[in-house]
């Protein structure tokens, strides 16, 4: 082994949720960073009945990604590596005690921490450090409960290399890859934290008030009638998400293709400042195409103004709309720049090994 290098296992999910070429897209930026950092690196999913479907996308990605690892069915006790990056906790610590190094890695920032204090079984035992991608947890800006845990904010990685900069827009709008619900909201003391559903009927009027296309790549349950019909008067267009962005391929291909991102955040992740910022977001900004996100608090830890602009009513949404307009070309090349300066994954996912391996 070189000097330094360290034997890395990623639990994460690609044949949990097959034919989401974003989900899929949010572990790979960790397997493929970390082996382009030179570690060995070697995934593992745990799903007890995957079905054949489930099987065939996991092996057409690693093989396509040239990935060492495996989809297994039952667990047995894990050893011979020096860290585990424990994607939201996928893997049960049971398995996990004879790796030294064990990474809880929080993708969904404010809601695992509310679901923990109502006593769900988020796995965070035995974990010995934990890492959050809401950058404000902790923060007197946030109010979400800590339960006293250390949480060590980074930003979601991108690997530059797989996301080159894009040239022909094929898709002349602002668009998104998104689910309109994702599962239960919660409310606590007053407070309410939704889904995407609840931002977006906030900003249902933004083409109508830009004269602009707004593509999302998302499916609505045909019984959201009442949502569905605002959204069609307005002017949004919904596509299949499956057929457009169900394989890492076709996924990337749509943002590379896009003009700009229409970032829409889970409500629950706006009211509580967590400071999530999203790791498809960073994509669009790696493949030089503008975001215009919802602020959830990110706005405190990346510059905005340039390629990338918080936003958090309709108003400031529309002054952004007219400002891309006003000169895109400057804001496509500050998007990539961004993108390499602060999401670039050796510089993450660098820094975040020194700080658990410390």
């Amino acid at each position: 082994m070189k000097r330094n290098q360290l034997n890395i296992l990623v639990a994460g999910m690609f044949a949990g949720q097959p034919h989401h070429g974003g989900a899929t897209w949010a572990v790979l930026q960790y397997v493929l960073g970390l082996r382009q950092l030179g570690h060995d690196v070697y995934l593992l999913e745990h799903v007890q009945r995957p079905s054949k479907a489930a099987k065939r996308y996991f092996d057409s990605v690693v093989a396509q990604f040239r990935i060492v690892g495996e989809l297994v069915s039952t667990l047995r006790p894990l050893d011979g590596f020096d860290v585990v990056i424990n994607c939201s906790g996928m893997l049960a610590v049971d398995a996990l005690t004879r790796i030294p190094v064990r990474v809880y890695l929080d993708l969904d920032p404010a809601f695992n921490q509310l679901w923990h204090e109502d006593g769900i079984d988020m796995h965070y035992e035995g974990h010995t450090h934990f890492v959050t991608i809401g950058q404000s947890i902790g923060t007197a800006e946030c109010a979400i409960p800590t339960h006293g845990i250390e949480w060590i904010p980074t930003v979601p990685p991108v690997v530059l290399g797989a996301w080159p900069t894009a040239t022909a827009i094929h898709t002349s709008a602002f668009t998104t890859v998104a689910n309109f619900r994702g599962y239960g909201s919660i409310s606590r003391g007053g407070q309410f934290y939704g889904q995407k559903v609840h931002s977006l009927r906030d900003l249902v009027r933004l083409p109508k008030l830009t004269q602009e296309r707004f593509v999302l790549a998302m499916t609505v349950h045909p019984d959201e009638r009442e949502d569905l019909v605002g959204l069609a008067a307005n002017g949004w267009e919904l596509i299949d998400p499956t057929s457009t962005a169900g394989t890492p391929d076709e996924y990337r291909k749509f943002i590379r293709g896009s003009r700009a991102e229409i970032g829409i955040a889970k409500s629950g992740y706006v009211v509580s400042r967590c400071g999530w910022f999203s790791d498809r977001s960073a994509c669009y900004l790696a493949a030089g195409r503008p975001v215009m996100a919802q602020d959830t608090g990110f706005s405190r830890f990346l510059p905005t103004g340039e390629g990338l602009f918080a936003f958090t009513n309709e108003v400031e949404a529309v002054a952004v709309v007219d400002a891309l307009r006003r000169d895109y070309a400057r804001h496509a090349r500050a998007a990539r720049q961004l993108a390499e300066e602060y999401l670039d994954s050796d510089r993450v996912l660098g820094h975040l090994l020194r700080q658990v391996m410390a």
